[in-house]
This record gives structure tokens, C-alpha cells and sequence, in this order.
């Protein structure tokens, strides 16, 4: 059975804080990529699942993210019954606060995105 969402936080490149609501058995990580003033593109990790998965994850799959600095509040969900999803990303635009109308996106991935040792890349 599919444990109930956890909750973690973090803080991206320029320090404006989030709170990730997650499903525990389906959640790796988030990476959020900024804009940065040099007109560079950074991205870094928001936050990462501390704990392992313990049971199957149910079919489907809830992630929020808020960021009450920047205005941002929203849930995707995933329908995911033969558990094919591996990375959703999501682009948004800061509604309000000092970044209003900057772009803001996030990679949610379920699983590490590692290669065993000596594999070449595809």
C-alpha cells in the first residue's frame, strides 16, 4: 500500500525558500534551474529523498511545491500505473515577489540517473 506524502525544504540559487510535499516510495530528488544575472542558466539540487522506497507507490503519484517568497503553489500528479515515469519537468514564472516574471523550473525524478562504472553514455 502507498505510504502518505512526506514533506522536505530547501532553498535554490539565489536562497528563496520551498517546501516539496512528496510521495516517499516515488520521490529521488528536485532540481530547480534558474536565470542568474550573468545571463547563465545554474542548477541545483532543492532537495533529495533521504529515505529509500519501502513499498510499491499506487498508480498514482503527488508532488507540491511552494514558495510563498515567490508566489509559487502548485501540485502535478501522476497517473502511473505500470510505473514508466521516470522525470517530469516543469517550467513556471514567478507571479509575484523580488523575481516576478523570471522563469523557474523544476526536474522531479524518481529514480538516481546513474550509469554503472565503465558504461559509456548513450
Amino acid at each position: 500500500m502507498a505510504r502518505h506524502n512526506r514533506d522536505g525544504s530547501g532553498e535554490d540559487q539565489l536562497g528563496r525558500s520551498y517546501v516539496i510535499s512528496y510521495q516517499p516510495d516515488w520521490f529521488y530528488q528536485i532540481k530547480v534551474t534558474r536565470d542568474l544575472p550573468s545571463g547563465r542558466q545554474s542548477t541545483k539540487t532543492l532537495f533529495r529523498n533521504p529515505d529509500s522506497p519501502q513499498a510499491s507507490p499506487g498508480s498514482r503519484v503527488r508532488t507540491r511545491i511552494d514558495s510563498e517568497e515567490l508566489g509559487l503553489s502548485f501540485e502535478i500528479t501522476v497517473e502511473d500505473p505500470n510505473g514508466i515515469v521516470r522525470r517530469v519537468t516543469i517550467e513556471t514564472v514567478a507571479p509575484e515577489g523580488p523575481d516576478a516574471g523570471e522563469n523557474v523550473g523544476f526536474t522531479v525524478s524518481r529514480i538516481r540517473n546513474r550509469r554503472p562504472r565503465g558504461t559509456p553514455p548513450r
